[in-house]
């Protein structure tokens, strides 16, 4: 209850718009950069196929920075911690922009990961403390804000730098707003302490790996978000190779995906509040339409903006399984909730990978749409069996 009292007070306002700023620095560069894959290509002498590596490599350091970093952090204060993985992510994407070659830029964009999925779970965890257990989705919802407007403004803005002025300034413009955020949380965000008595360990925090429900949370987030990103990576290089927009059309469609995951984040945080697992199936449906729908939109700007909004409304799925996996991780929810960011950027790294030797193998680039739509039919599956293995277990998930 402390905590309510403090977020309640003069700054907390404030408090929730610096951890939704830190979700725009990270939205910035995690959907930024994979806009600019034709501009790093191209300016590093490598095919669009290597590029799409490096924002592998972004999401294999979300993957492994999440667990290590939750855990290793999970005692301290929770500011302290957020304005530490800030100042490193300012780094780590201030020497991305200096990147003198393939190798260089895989190595930097892989440090800028290793902060993020800790950021997440902080953020979340300390936003979710506040409001009552029936608001916490809703609450997570405002600290991803930062990330889904960061695809409405701060992507498209990247990708307008990395046309006019070159990329290696978006990656610039991505460590300013990192250090930004960093200052407004020492300024505006409260010291909390976890009481001593349920003060987390890494022992305790690791136990949470052993529940079958948090590893069958994880692969919906790492099969089923898997669509988006292979389509979104590739969208850029889709729209100038199929559908032969210009390049200014370019930001704008990144925009429209923005609004779309806007939108599907606002609406998915409030039906979970009142069904949480079948929000994540109906989420996951939509995905799977949306981008079985893409491979025959691509040859036309208008339905490729229907298409990519549909797709950028399926990103809400982020909010009920950051929900869901703080409800099932009980006393490891600081490594439950960074574990998601994980699991998503598994996907950042699944999906790109299977598009990219789809298109390589000669399939055309529409075929990112198919290979989405399958990844999100699995991750439905993977929900089926969540839902099945509970029931057996005694709890009734599906109203949940």
């Amino acid at each position: 209850m402390a905590l309510k009292k403090i977020w309640r007070g003069e700054y907390a306002g404030m408090a929730v718009f610096a951890l939704a700023m830190g979700g725009f620095a990270i939205g910035t560069t995690e959907f930024g950069a994979m806009g600019l894959v034709p501009y790093f290509s191209s300016g590093l002498s490598i095919s669009p196929q290597q590029a799409g590596n490096a924002i592998s490599a972004y999401a294999l350091g979300v993957v492994v920075g999440a667990p290590v970093l939750a855990v290793a952090v999970a005692h301290l204060p929770r500011r302290n911690v957020l304005v530490g993985l800030m100042v490193a992510f300012a780094l780590a994407n201030g020497l991305s922009g200096f990147a003198p070659d393939y190798r260089w830029m895989l190595a930097f964009r892989f440090a800028a990961g290793l902060p993020h999925g800790a950021y997440f779970g902080v953020a979340s965890l300390v936003a979710s403390e506040m409001v009552p257990l029936e608001q916490r989705a809703q609450a997570i919802a405002r600290v991803l804000l930062g990330l889904t407007i960061a695809t409405i403004v701060g992507v498209p803005l990247a990708d307008f730098i990395g046309q006019m002025v070159g990329w290696r300034w978006a990656f610039a413009l991505v460590a300013m707003l990192a250090l930004a955020t960093a200052f407004m949380v020492l300024r505006f965000v409260p010291v909390t302490r976890v009481a001593l008595h349920d003060a987390p360990n890494p022992l305790a925090e690791l136990r949470v790996l052993k529940r079958p429900q948090v590893w069958l949370t994880l692969g919906i987030g790492a099969i089923g978000f898997g669509g988006m990103f292979a389509v979104y990576t590739y969208l850029a290089s889709t729209l100038l190779l199929v559908t032969k927009a210009s390049s200014v059309t370019v930001p704008v469609m990144l925009g429209i995906f923005g609004f779309g995951l806007t939108i599907g984040n606002l609406v998915s945080a409030w039906f979970a509040d009142k069904a949480l697992m079948p929000t994540v199936a109906v989420v996951l449906v939509w995905s799977a339409a949306g981008l079985a729908l893409y491979p025959f939109m691509t040859h036309a700007v208008w339905s490729m903006a229907v298409a990519v909004f549909l797709i950028g409304c399926g990103g809400g799925l982020a909010t009920p399984l950051q929900a869901r996996l703080m409800q099932v991780a009980e006393g490891a929810q600081t490594l439950a909730a960074a574990l998601n960011h994980s699991a998503f950027n598994i996907a950042n790294a699944l999906g790109p990978w299977l598009a990219g030797m789809a298109i390589g193998a000669g399939f055309g680039w529409g075929v990112s749409g198919w290979v989405g739509c399958g990844l999100a039919l699995a991750g439905l599956a993977l929900w089926c069996v969540a839902v099945v293995a509970e029931r057996r277990a005694g709890v009734r998930l599906i109203q949940t």
